[in-house]
């Protein structure tokens, strides 16, 4: 049972798609020996904002190795920096916050440019780009992260009242937990090295877009296509030659469009669950809502989720 805690380390920052709300539904389809081995090995080829991350290492903590991977350089960046350098990346957040939070509405904006026109120049300093890119998430439009086709980020400025760009206690949380996670940046494919028995991974790739003008694949400059979707098939499939377990989640484009098969047909082997979830980062306010997703696993469980037919 997923228990609501304050004293929990959480995701440190927001992101489309993130699973805090699908907990339950996660947890109802975990393999079995999460509960009864000692030596879990568990991978999440795309992070994102860590919610599941962060969860289960708090719920098991029988898993002995992690891996982490996604190819947005900044989030890793991050990740790396609240692992090696909690306290450096917390005194930047202080001073941001500080030149932020008492300035008025219009020159709360024109900060804000200027910090990510700084951000985008890619400064050397690892740890001012993880501070920005904080800073940026925390106080940009609705929370999102997007990146034009030069890779440079152009969400526009969020008019929160009081925002939290500094959460030192979470950061703190966040870093004891990563001491055991080992952060990878790049492509997905990169992680199936770890994949073997008492193995676990949890996939929550770009989601595929449920009609013609709807997408969620702008967090990278490069878009994750069908033929991607194939590939990370493919890569369960290895993922369950080598005695590995997974789950992975996706839209369903199916409940939109009866004739839309492509995940059923491609993951015919495996268990499809249809989920309900709400989305709340977007950039226009009637796609935000509650939405059909997919979970799909390959390991038996008692509970069937099925809300969608």
């Amino acid at each position: 049972m997923i228990l609501k805690n304050n004293t929990l380390a959480r995701p440190f920052v927001k992101w489309v798609g993130g699973k805090t709300q699908l907990l339950s539904e996660i947890e109802a389809l975990l393999p079995h020996f999460l509960y009864s081995s000692k030596n879990i090995t568990y991978v999440e080829s795309f992070v994102g904002g860590g919610a599941v991350l962060f969860w289960i290492l708090q719920q098991f903590p029988n898993i002995h190795h992690a891996i982490i991977n996604d190819i947005n350089l900044d989030l890793i960046n991050t990740y790396k920096t609240i692992k090696e350098n909690p306290k450096e990346l917390i005194s930047i957040l202080k001073q941001i916050e500080k030149e932020y939070i008492y300035k008025s509405e219009i020159d709360r904006k024109e900060y804000f440019l200027l910090q990510r026109e700084l951000f985008n120049s890619k400064q050397e300093d690892i740890i001012l780009n993880s501070a920005l890119f904080i800073f940026l998430n925390k106080t940009c439009f609705n929370g999102l992260y997007r990146v034009n086709n030069a890779g440079k980020f152009n969400v526009p400025y969020g008019k929160y009242k009081k925002p939290t760009i500094c959460d030192e206690e979470n950061i703190l949380k966040c870093h004891e937990l990563l001491k055991k996670v080992e952060i990878l940046q790049g492509d997905f494919s990169q992680t199936l090295n770890y994949a073997g028995k008492n193995t676990f991974y949890y996939l929550d790739p770009p989601y595929k877009p449920i009609n013609k003008t709807s997408s969620f694949t702008a967090y990278s400059k490069e878009n994750f296509t069908d033929k991607d979707q194939i590939r990370l098939s493919e890569f369960c499939d290895n993922i369950s030659k080598k005695g590995g377990y997974f789950i992975l989640s996706n839209s369903d484009v199916n409940t939109i469009d009866k004739k839309d098969s492509f995940f059923d047909d491609l993951y015919s082997m495996y268990h499809i669950h249809r989920v309900m979830a709400s989305r709340m980062i977007n950039s226009n306010a009637s796609k935000r809502g509650k939405i059909y997703e997919i979970m799909i696993n390959n390991s038996e469980t008692k509970i069937r989720l099925d809300y969608g037919k």
